[in-house]
């Protein structure tokens, strides 16, 4: 049953997981079988971590799939992640961090990336995909759809589908809305793609041992 909200919705403190954690072995298996699979690369075996004071979106659209890929020791594996798309987005003090465990002679290592932090210009980003693992936000969608089918979020007039060149199953859950506002943005994602990717004022450092974004 398809389920429509039209207007602003606001979701206080929203937390999405596409696939939930108990079924996620299951999950693993049927999306293979399928051919389910999200990002159009192998991905790193290494999860990373997204902060930002908000991100403005249009053309929001969310549906289940897997991220797939070696581990750190080289073995494959596969992930249950909740793809979303924006043909646009404005991302405002974006931290992104990553931690490389065991390093020879160093111990962990952490990757720090902030942009858009000054001057009131924002990260920019068009035809973006993100294959995350949990979110945590204030959101605000507007004219929001749940429920629809992922088939019938082809890409036309450039706005978002299924993204290019990956596969989902197209009778499985997605929602869509013409807007999306999030605020207080933590979030944990496998990989991000995007047809342009505009970072102002960007910083990148290292750091010996664990600085992360945000902690659990």
């Amino acid at each position: 049953m398809k389920s429509q909200v039209r207007g602003g919705t606001r979701w206080k403190r929203f937390a999405v997981v596409m696939v939930p954690s108990v079924a996620a072995t299951a999950a693993i298996g049927v999306g293979l079988a399928q051919g389910a699979l999200a990002a159009s690369f192998s991905i790193s075996g290494q999860e990373f971590k997204v902060k930002a004071d908000s991100l403005v979106g249009k053309d929001f659209v969310q549906y289940g799939s897997l991220a797939s890929g070696k581990d750190l020791e080289g073995k494959p594996f596969a992930e249950p992640v909740g793809v979303s798309g924006f043909s646009e987005a404005w991302i405002t003090n974006m931290c992104q961090s990553v931690v490389t465990p065991k390093v020879p002679f160093i111990g962990n290592v952490s990757l720090e990336l902030r942009a858009g932090t000054d001057n009131g210009e924002p990260v920019y980003a068009k035809d973006i995909y993100l294959d995350v693992s949990s979110l945590k936000a204030d959101a605000e969608f507007g004219n929001i759809d749940i429920g629809v089918a992922a088939g019938s979020l082809p890409k036309s007039q450039g706005k978002p589908g299924i993204q290019p060149g990956t596969q989902a199953n197209p009778y499985g859950f997605s929602q869509r809305a013409e807007t999306a506002t999030l605020k207080n943005v933590e979030q944990k994602a496998w990989a991000t793609t995007a047809g342009t990717f505009k970072l102002p004022d960007l910083k990148l450092s290292l750091h010996k041992g664990t600085k992360e974004c945000f902690s659990e």
